[in-house]
């Protein structure tokens, strides 16, 4: 049973996409997808700096562009079992399954990118990981200082979202329990309430889906349910932008299923990452670079002989 899975918003470095701009035929999609969205996605991957990809209207294409290219680059999804994203990534997930044409995909993240940035202008707001402690614990500090859990992540780690004052407030006072507060590479409290008026862009955007149903088994953020309908994913993808990422919940559907490996499409790591430490034993690779395929090929080729 593999898993297929794409991250989501901070995992984008610079430059991260010029490796992958190499592989056949690479550059002329990208180019084509630019045009389409109005949006140098090639010179955001390659030459931009990290407060240009920060941007989160740059930001969510970006990685989107990026998880169907590695995608694309690993041939036939047939012998996965599952695919799943974080946040943004489950575009990319929907991509995959075959809910969405490429091309709505990136159409429809490209609303979700300019909605959230819109509505995180209003409020100067970020987000922070939560390294350690016990997950209840964490949560009622977090609420006690006005944060969401945002991203309840599972294997220790715990994104809060709110107001900067509110994130600067749990720098200095870190739950009991937990190692350390990281303040991530985002330029907003996503997942929280913050967000609402994307939602009601994304609800318009939405109206001009056909979705088909899904190919592979698609694991839902909101809950970690297995959805069977293309139109249940498009309803969860809008919901979604204004309330909590149960990546937990994903990782023990995936037990449930029986994984035996996880793929996580470009940028990989953070999810790969997240799986060593509470799927103890499920070997993974992470897309990095087009250098990473090779070691991917060869886990799918293991597990599915």
């Amino acid at each position: 049973m593999l898993v297929l899975v794409a991250p989501g918003q901070g995992a984008q470095t610079p430059g991260f996409l010029t490796p992958w701009l190499d592989l056949p035929g690479a550059a002329d999609r990208v180019a084509e997808w630019s045009d389409a969205l109005k949006l140098d996605l090639a010179r955001y991957g390659t030459t931009a700096d990290a407060e240009e990809i920060r941007d989160t209207a740059v930001a969510q294409p970006l990685l989107v562009a990026a998880g169907l290219l590695s995608a694309s680059a690993l041939g036939s999804t047939s012998s996965f079992g599952a695919v799943a994203g974080h946040s943004v990534g489950e575009i990319t997930a929907a991509a995959i399954a075959g809910v969405l044409p490429e091309k709505d995909a990136l159409s429809f993240v490209r609303t979700r990118g300019l909605g959230m940035a819109e509505a995180a202008a209003v409020t100067e707001t970020g987000m922070a990981a939560v390294l350690g402690g016990e997950p209840a614990v964490v949560v009622a500090h977090l609420e006690k200082l006005g944060l969401t859990p945002a991203n309840i992540n599972g294997a220790g780690q715990i994104v809060a979202a709110g107001t900067m004052e509110q994130i600067e407030a749990l720098q200095a006072d870190k739950p009991e329990g937990s190692m350390k507060v990281v303040p991530l590479k985002v330029a907003g409290a996503f997942h929280t309430h913050h967000m609402a008026p994307a939602v009601a862009e994304l609800e318009k955007a939405a109206e001009a889906l056909s979705p088909a149903d899904p190919a592979l088994k698609y694991v839902s953020n909101k809950d970690g349910l297995v959805v069977a309908t293309g139109a249940d994913v498009v309803a969860r993808l809008v919901g979604q932008v204004a309330n909590p990422v149960r990546w937990d919940l994903c990782m023990e559907t995936f037990a449930e299923l029986g994984v035996t490996g996880i793929i996580e499409l470009s940028p990989g790591g953070t999810l790969t990452g997240l799986a060593k430490r509470a799927l103890k034993g499920v070997p993974s690779v992470a897309l990095k670079t087009p250098d990473d395929l090779e070691k991917a090929a060869a886990l799918v080729a293991e597990l599915t002989v």
